[in-house]
């Protein structure tokens, strides 16, 4: 009985100095740091990086707008550009159709980027020259390129 006795004291004794190293040792596994700020200054930390993250984020979104803007700027002058030409195309159709000798004919009109192109058939020379001048005075014509074939009669 002594003997059991003295393994218990010597367990008891003990006891506090096993749970002060496993202690020790569980802190030390964590591997936090010990942080000496003050509470003011880790709030003053968290706000700084919370304005570099609204900073960032801005930027980001300021480049997204930026780069919405020029692809909108860039579909709307081609869709413009698809306009003028459509616009083109009918005001040369229908300078054609109100010439007496022309109107009779089947002239294709054809415009790109402000370039028209005339294909089809003229009933003479004359003609052929007057498409290229009805042509060329549509604002927003840039060149005319007349590919009419003068009719052979007979």
């Amino acid at each position: 009985m002594k003997k059991g006795r003295m393994m218990n004291r010597n367990n008891l004794s003990r006891a506090p100095l096993i749970g002060a190293l496993a202690l020790a040792a569980a802190l030390a596994a964590c591997g936090k740091q010990q942080d000496d700020r003050t509470a003011g200054q880790k709030l003053d930390g968290a706000i700084a990086e919370a304005k570099q993250a609204g900073a960032d984020a801005k930027a980001e979104a300021s480049q997204a707008v930026d780069k919405a803007e020029n692809k909108l700027k860039d579909t709307t002058a081609a869709a413009s550009e698809a306009v003028s030409d459509a616009a083109i195309v009918t005001k040369i159709n229908a300078a054609l159709m109100a010439d007496d000798r022309l109107k009779a004919t089947k002239i294709d009109v054809r415009a790109e980027d402000g370039r028209v192109t005339l294909t089809g058939t003229a009933p003479d020379a004359g003609s052929q020259a007057r498409a290229t001048t009805l042509a060329s005075a549509v604002n927003g014509v840039k060149s005319v390129d007349n590919q009419l074939v003068v009719a052979r009669n007979g």
